[in-house]
């Protein structure tokens, strides 16, 4: 094992530690952080959506910027703007960083904003720079936006455009715990307010950055490549399934952003694996979350009830591993 796995295997030892009954969740974190992409967490209140962010952010020893979406949120409030400043009796325009300055970067409630102050992210989640007044400034080598929001109350809401959907490697769905996990919530929680120390060995950046070097150097072959396009090609073109009701379910399917996001998500699911190669399994076992944003359902499907993670559960049932 190099050192940068034993360094991510200890940073997800630690936030376990703080978050219960969300193994899935930390692990999806892991996958995103190793491919450098951004996250969208979905679930009700109280499912530990703003814990677990916290939770890497303090154990990564990254800064950690937050933006409460509000209607009334401006660009400027994510981005920064510029502001002019007297300097030895002289006005000058400096830029102001805003919160997306910051390696990790807590979106709460996103679809509380319109489509506007969403779109200031756009360029931040996919180049890693922001431009404002004209003017490009980088973001830190280390960024990501993982962004909440909650399933139920969408009186007031503004749903996110499908590009901006498309730029979060992973949608994770939070459930609430069971009740061995809700018994250990409640003493860990009584043990923060009494003051009772944790283990907090913080993991350098530089760990990652070389974790994400050797994921990208994990083999995929030929097979799997072709695997993972005929599960994304089965969302846009169903008709090569007729005896399956993919056709009647799915409206619109995944873009090709799709297929890498599969690609760089299963590479990194086997090194977390402690394996140098893609299997059929990874590609499985990161397939709901990385897809389940990216499919558009027919309006007979959502009159049924039918679900995203059905119909991917249906794509797999029907897709062979070549």
């Amino acid at each position: 094992m190099s050192e940068s796995y034993q360094a991510v295997l200890t940073l997800k030892k630690q936030i376990e530690q703080s978050v219960i009954g969300q193994t899935h969740v930390v692990e999806a974190l892991l996958l995103a952080l190793l491919t450098n992409g951004n996250v969208l967490l979905e679930g009700l209140p109280g499912t530990a959506k703003t814990r677990s962010i916290k939770s890497l952010a303090n154990t990564l020893s990254a800064s950690l910027g937050r933006v409460q979406f509000t209607p009334d949120l401006l660009p400027s409030d994510v981005t920064g703007t510029e502001i002019y400043q007297e300097v030895d009796g002289k006005p000058i325009l400096t830029f102001q960083k805003g919160p997306v300055f910051n390696n990790l970067l807590l979106a709460d409630e996103i679809n509380r904003s319109p489509a506007k102050v969403q779109a200031a992210l756009l360029e931040a989640m996919e180049e890693r720079q922001i431009t404002v007044a004209g003017k490009t400034h980088k973001l830190p080598k280390l960024f990501m936006v993982l962004a909440t929001q909650n399933p139920i109350e969408q009186e007031g809401t503004y749903p996110l455009p499908e590009a901006q959907m498309d730029r979060f490697i992973m949608k994770i769905n939070l459930e609430y715990p069971d009740d061995e996990a809700e018994a250990q919530i409640i003493k860990l929680v009584r043990g923060e307010e009494t003051g009772a120390e944790q283990n907090s060995e913080q993991i350098d950046a530089e760990h990652i950055f070389a974790a994400r070097e050797e994921v990208h150097h994990i083999h995929t072959s030929d097979a799997m490549v072709d695997y993972i396009v005929a599960i994304v090609m089965a969302t846009r073109k169903p008709e090569r399934y007729p005896e399956s009701p993919l056709k009647q379910w799915i409206s619109v399917g995944s873009s090709p952003r799709a297929s890498i996001s599969l690609d760089k998500a299963a590479r990194a699911q086997a090194w977390l694996n402690n394996k140098d190669f893609v299997d059929p399994e990874d590609i499985r076992s990161i397939v709901h979350s990385v897809l389940r944003h990216r499919l558009i359902l027919s309006y007979d499907a959502m009159a049924d009830g039918i679900t995203a993670d059905q119909v991917i559960d249906e794509i797999l049932r029907q897709v062979a591993v070549a």
